[in-house]
């Protein structure tokens, strides 16, 4: 994550995502200055000036779309922005999260302070006013082609402006009109282009990937760390996390990987025990965790450098460069997110596939001193088995998920749209993976946690016997068959909540250890 800040100016500073989120949440707060304050203003100013002058310019006194050659009279400008914020509309499905509506609003909110939209200064400061006061917009999840940019689910972002639309209460959906008006706020009156800055973007599909880097990032943590466990657990072997053998393949994320294992590996007793043991090589699930690991990383990283781009870019349309200089172009197209995002969903379920091949491993009885589906009193027992058939279901359905999103489109807006990007499926799909991936390594991580407990009265390194500890604060060790979702639930809820990584930072800060590897500040930071 980046370093605190309390403030972040919109429009000025770079955005990245523990930042948005660190907005979202209430932790830093986002403000607009004077010096964005004046670019927006002269922005607006060239916009009402192009109206003024009646010369044609797309989105601020012509139709939209197929309907581009379509002339509007400077009468009808104010109509028009009205007009396609309800028409455009068109959203279904669930809602999204709070959390990602809101994510959506500082996005466009930075896009828009950066003075290139021709949007209105007291537009931006209502939509400031949401986001300061947490009442935020409902989205549908579907109906974004991804282009031209998210038009239906920033439509119903923005329909509040105007008095229309719904926002998340307290406890319950209520519309728009009803909480505004206990507020004593206004409708707003949009002016030329504006209804257009707000809905061309690629913010639904950003929020979703900043979204996708965070919990993507704490599977692969937890991945690693869980992945050291199994090791200890079924006495791998430590030396296919050597440096030497990395550097002569030295994929940054392979490296990485390596090196924090065999950091979590370090001084274990369990290690050295097996050091002269006649087996040779360990199956791949083991001995390949840092090349599949590492290659998952690798997707992370490339989601993390383009989504960083997206964040502190203009993607609406048409973009105003300066009095002389107004360009309809495509830089809502939601293409390079698109990409990216199928790439990392299939990562995130490659996670799950060898997290899976572990689980069954040791569920084998191959490794000595671990009995078979890791349960002495196995016959009247089931032990450990059937959590495989949950696991196997679940990477199963990953796999599903797989198609990439962005490797379709369909043409729309009567053909003026003949290419799209799809990337809000590729997007939401990518956290139903990610979803599901945070329940199979949860089930790995009691798996884990069950074969360790075999090598006692030996000792792992310091971190992981915490680690052991810590989890057994909340899952006992089962010497018979038991409800096991119980401890699936547990597992899940102590993966997401993180409450293993903050114990991992407090054993190595109370015993000045450091799991930082050279290429800490591309994978630990987002």
């Amino acid at each position: 994550m980046d370093a605190d800040i309390n403030q972040f100016l919109f429009g000025e500073q770079e955005l990245s995502c523990s930042i948005a989120l660190d907005i979202a949440r209430g932790k830093v707060k986002g403000v607009l200055s004077p010096k964005a304050r004046e670019r927006v203003r002269k922005s607006a100013k060239i916009v009402k000036a192009i109206v003024e002058k009646a010369v044609p310019v797309y989105g601020i006194n012509t139709g939209f779309g197929p309907l581009c050659t379509t002339h509007i009279s400077k009468e009808e400008t104010r109509v028009l922005q009205i007009n396609i914020l309800k028409s455009h509309s068109v959203g279904v499905g669930k809602p999204i999260s709070k959390e990602l509506s809101k994510l959506m609003l500082i996005l466009k909110m930075h896009s828009l302070a950066k003075g290139y939209s021709g949007i209105a200064e007291k537009t931006l400061d209502r939509i400031l006013w949401h986001i300061e006061n947490d009442i935020i917009p409902v989205v549908p999840s579907q109906g974004s082609v991804g282009a031209s940019g998210d038009l239906a689910p920033l439509s119903h972002l923005f329909l509040p402006l105007i008095g229309l639309g719904k926002l998340h209460g307290k406890d319950d959906i209520i519309p728009s009109e009803n909480l505004l008006k206990t507020r004593n706020i206004r409708p707003l009156e949009l002016g030329p282009k504006e209804g257009l800055a707000l809905i061309n973007g690629t913010q639904f599909i950003a929020a979703h990937a900043i979204k996708v880097i965070e919990r993507m990032h704490n599977c692969l943590s937890h991945a690693d760390l869980i992945g050291a466990m199994m090791i200890e657990g079924l006495q791998g072997s430590i030396k296919p996390f050597y440096n030497e053998l990395h550097q002569l393949r030295p994929y940054k994320g392979n490296i990485h990987v390596a090196e924090r294992v065999k950091l979590l590996l370090k001084e274990s007793e369990i290690m050295v025990n097996h050091v002269d043991c006649e087996r040779v090589q360990d199956p791949y699930s083991l001995r390949c965790i840092p090349q599949v690991h590492g290659a998952s990383r690798n997707a992370w990283l490339h989601l993390k450098e383009l989504v960083q781009t997206e964040l502190n870019s203009v993607t609406d349309n048409p973009i105003i460069i300066d009095e002389e200089l107004t360009i309809s172009g495509g830089n809502f197209h939601g293409q390079p997110l698109a990409m990216a995002l199928d790439y990392a969903c299939l990562a995130a379920s490659e996670l799950g596939n060898i997290s899976d091949r572990r689980i069954y491993l040791a569920l084998e009885g191959n490794s000595p001193g671990v009995p078979k589906l890791l349960m002495k009193d196995t016959g009247i027992n089931s032990g450990y088995m059937i959590l495989q058939y949950t696991t196997a279901a679940l990477a199963s359905e990953n796999k599903s998920l797989c198609f990439p999103g962005s490797a379709d489109s369909i043409p729309t807006s009567m053909g003026q749209e003949d290419h799209v990007s799809m990337g809000s499926i590729s997007a939401r799909k990518a956290l139903r993976v990610i979803g599901n991936l945070e329940k199979i390594l949860a089930i790995e991580l009691l798996t884990a946690t069950q074969a360790f407990e075999y090598r006692k009265p030996l000792k792992s390194g310091i971190v992981l016997d915490e680690v052991h500890r810590e989890i057994r604060k909340k899952v006992a060790f089962a010497e018979k068959d038991r409800v096991f979702a119980d401890d699936i639930d547990k597992g899940i809820n102590m993966l997401r909540k993180k409450s293993i990584m903050k114990k991992v930072e407090s054993v190595c800060k109370d015993n000045g250890l450091s799991l930082e590897t050279s290429f800490n500040d591309l994978f630990e930071k987002f």
